[in-house]
């Protein structure tokens, strides 16, 4: 893990300019190597091979420096016989001999998490971006040649391009909470997408593609939603299933009859998400995970306590407010049922308010979900004891876990609607549709489901966990986002995802047998933060300021009126969007942001 700079092609390089702005990302040293027509900077947090990982890196003719981790590296070391030519125990020194046998097919090889740049024995150079987007990579195209970075901030450190507001995406964060596709707030700069696969060539991007998470099997026709199996990775359909009943206690599943097609199913899941976890905890510092109380990080949990022999380190963030949803007891209950060394933090007001301009501070590409709050929390918690934190993004993705993809399943006179986002205006929704679109032959589940995995959970979820974790200096991983579980779990057919008022059915039922103090059947409070009793106080003083903030005012005129009339989903939108337009746009410390919008705290 780390932040990474460079530019290709070109010679106005300003690389160790850009690296400054990223070393919270990479604590541990920087290095910085121009060449002739490339310039690299690497800030390293280092995990594996802590003194021979250090990049770029430079093996069989070919550089590579890259963010994020390799875990299926000894797997590839092992069946394409590397051990003989490696020099270092580096997760990525495999590609570059990969890449001298095989060019660029060795990059649909990787398993994990990245941002690369890679520049091959043949001369030819690439960008990459792992297939979930776990990993950020922004890039633009300047007079010198093609500029890449981890975090937007290293280009404007740098002197390479001007804070000038989008402000088309900037009505998209304050839609969606975040923004859509390759888009950013800021003009001129772009993102990778997702497992995208650039060319470079004399600064400039010559061809692009991308590689899909999607499993390659899947049927190319749509069909019934419990038919859609992929042939020789499931059992076949046809078991014969008992319609669901309501649970008469919290520990009681709605079980169908139990027959050979589910148990298959549960042994398969056991396997995959435990090969998940087992490589997703590759490394030489110490590792732990965040423990919520629901189904996702308690699943984890008890792999991570299955595959170790000491106790693993868990935190769980509860909020100090009353009324306030809080997960603390079930997590607990949880974390003393696999022996964790459970260790538990608060969020307050104070902290809501010293806390909230740190995080528009750290997503310099924004999110305006509120979720970041704690995750900051929990980082700031865990740094200086664990380096590694698995979590459980993703989990809901993929087995079907959303509410709203129970809603899409109902008919219209049952309360069933799109799972779309709701309000933003029809110009914002029909952005989000034309990402969103779906390849043929997905059910109505499955299309809800691809339709997340393409537009909130890379420029939401995973844009919130790595800025709140990397501006501590901490690694999070997403095990339940990995290749081979998502070959698994997206594919299922639908009963085994929703049955009933129960999305992710198929990991409630193994979650049952594996952890029975999860109480994956109970009814849950759902995920909130109390965001609306902290500001409400404050409401007035801070929609007259707001009034004063020159992308408020561009963006959304009627700010004031609405920040004052309290909308659902309006005022930490709005709040968060003041704070970081004060200190992305106009140069303001979180402090003076936070003078500036909310007034004396």
């Amino acid at each position: 893990m780390c932040g990474i700079a460079g530019q290709v092609g070109g010679s106005d390089s300003r690389v160790a300019q850009m690296i400054e702005a990223l070393t919270h990302r990479g604590p541990d040293g920087i290095r910085v190597e121009e060449t002739p027509g490339a310039a690299f900077a690497h800030a390293r947090l280092s995990i594996i091979d802590l003194e021979g990982g250090w990049q770029p890196m430079h093996a069989a003719g070919s550089t590579v420096i890259g963010n994020g981790e390799i875990y299926n590296y000894l797997e590839l070391t092992r069946d394409h016989q590397l051990t003989d030519v490696l020099t270092t125990g580096s997760d990525f020194e495999p590609l570059l001999h990969l890449y001298a046998r095989e060019g660029e097919a060795a990059f649909a090889r990787l398993r994990g998490m990245y941002a690369l740049c890679f520049i091959g024995h043949d001369s030819r150079a690439f960008l990459a971006r792992d297939p979930f987007g776990i990993k950020p990579l922004y890039i633009m195209e300047h007079a010198g040649g093609l500029a890449f970075a981890s975090e937007p901030r290293a280009f404007f450190k740098a002197g390479l391009m001007q804070t000038v507001l989008d402000d088309e995406a900037a009505k998209e964060l304050l839609a969606f909470n975040y923004t859509l596709g390759a888009r950013t707030p800021f003009q001129g700069l772009r993102r990778l997408a997702p497992g995208e696969v650039c060319e470079v060539r004399d600064g400039r991007i010559v061809s692009n593609y991308r590689q899909p998470w999607l499993p390659k099997n899947l049927p190319r026709e749509s069909g019934e939603g419990d038919h859609n199996v992929v042939e020789g990775a499931l059992p076949p359909h046809g078991a014969r299933l008992a319609k669901p009943n309501a649970p008469s206690t919290a520990s009681r599943s709605p079980s169908p009859v139990f027959t050979g097609e589910v148990s298959d199913l549960l042994t398969q899941l056991d396997r995959v998400l435990e090969n998940s976890v087992m490589v997703h905890q590759r490394s030489d510092v110490p590792y732990g995970l965040f423990l919520s109380g629901g189904i996702d990080s308690a699943a984890i949990a008890t792999l991570m306590a299955r595959l170790n022999e000491r106790p693993v380190t868990a935190y769980t963030c509860g909020f100090d407010a009353a009324g306030a949803a809080d997960e603390r007891a079930q997590a607990e209950r949880v974390a003393r049922a696999l022996n964790l060394d459970w260790r538990e933090t608060t969020f307050g007001e104070e902290d809501f308010w010293r806390i909230a301009p740190q995080v528009a501070w750290a997503l310099d590409d924004p999110t305006a979900d509120y979720a970041t709050l704690p995750t900051y929390k929990l980082a700031e918690a865990a740094k200086g004891t664990l380096t590694v934190v698995l979590t459980g993004e993703g989990g809901d993705e993929l087995f079907g876990g959303y509410g709203r993809y129970r809603r899409a399943l109902r008919p219209a006179w049952l309360g069933g609607r799109p799972a779309e986002p709701r309000g933003g205006g029809a110009a914002a929704l029909e952005r989000w549709r034309a990402e969103a679109k779906a390849p043929p032959g997905l059910t109505p589940l499955q299309q809800a489901q691809w339709a997340d995995i393409q537009t909130w959970l890379p420029n939401d979820l995973l844009l919130k966990l790595d800025r709140c974790l990397m501006a501590h200096g901490l690694e999070g991983r997403t095990p339940f986002l990995d290749p081979e579980v998502a070959a698994f779990a997206f594919p299922l057919p639908d009963r085994m995802k929703v049955q009933g008022r129960y999305g992710k059915w198929l990991l409630r039922k193994w979650l049952e047998r594996a952890c029975p103090a999860a109480e994956p059947w109970a009814r849950k409070q759902g995920f909130t933060v109390p965001v609306e009793a902290w500001i409400a106080p404050r409401a007035a003083d801070i929609a007259q300021r707001l009034g004063d903030i020159e992308a408020v005012r561009r963006v959304k005129p009627d700010a004031a009126a609405a920040f004052q009339a309290g909308d659902p989903g309006v005022r930490w939108p709005l709040l968060f969007f003041a704070l970081w337009s004060r200190i992305h746009l106009d140069g303001a410390s979180p402090t003076e942001a936070l003078a500036s919008v909310v007034g004396t705290v």
